[in-house]
């Protein structure tokens, strides 16, 4: 993991707003002016997300929904959802975020990408630019990726970060791909090259 945060925190919330480093794509604060180009993505998404989303099949109500969910989120300083967008066709490209469920000091990323744009480094580097935006926030030492055994996709993204696989536990699989066996990963900090 390279460089420092280059963006302000204020009020104990990131940015709303990151652009990323390496990668043709930002990072918007989720806002419910995304629903449009944010249902579009899951829409010729359906088959790519389907078998580890569980939402995957959702209708643009529940696209609002979700989107309206996670600005209450961000205004409460819990959770901080981004859409990420393509900087040219504005189009979005998936979405990620931190969130506050995995207890004390942490928080976990979730992650997904239209398939697109998978394999060109863009969820590497928004994952990257998250890393360094939790360890500027307040109160934060640990971020954690969550991700089914068999996603392997998915489980690419920490260890190329240096996260440390620290353990596999059992869960009820929600998507029809998953196995049940959830993978943690881990990475504790702030990293040296971040503080």
């Amino acid at each position: 993991m390279a460089g420092t945060a280059p963006w302000a925190i204020e009020e104990g919330r990131p940015p709303a707003e990151l652009l990323l480093t390496g990668a043709p794509a930002r990072l918007e604060r989720h806002r419910m002016r995304h629903g449009d180009i944010l249902f579009a993505a899951i829409e010729r998404s359906r088959d790519h997300l389907r078998p580890w989303m569980p939402w995957a099949d959702q209708d643009r109500a529940a696209t609002d929904a979700y989107l309206a969910r996670a600005q209450a989120s961000w205004d409460a300083g819990t959770d901080f959802g981004y859409t990420l967008v393509d900087p040219v066709t504005s189009a979005a490209l998936g979405a990620c975020g931190l969130i506050a469920r995995v207890g004390p000091g942490a928080l976990e990323i979730g992650y997904w990408l239209v398939p697109s744009a998978t394999g060109r480094g863009v969820m590497t580097a928004a994952v990257r630019a998250l890393v360094i935006v939790a360890f500027a926030l307040p109160g934060v030492d640990r971020v954690e990726i969550h991700c089914d055994e068999a996603n392997v996709r998915s489980a690419a993204v920490p260890g190329r970060l240096g996260f440390r696989l620290d353990r596999v536990v059992d869960d009820t699989p929600e998507a029809p791909g998953e196995t049940g066996r959830s993978m943690v990963w881990v990475l504790e900090g702030p990293p040296p090259d971040a503080q």
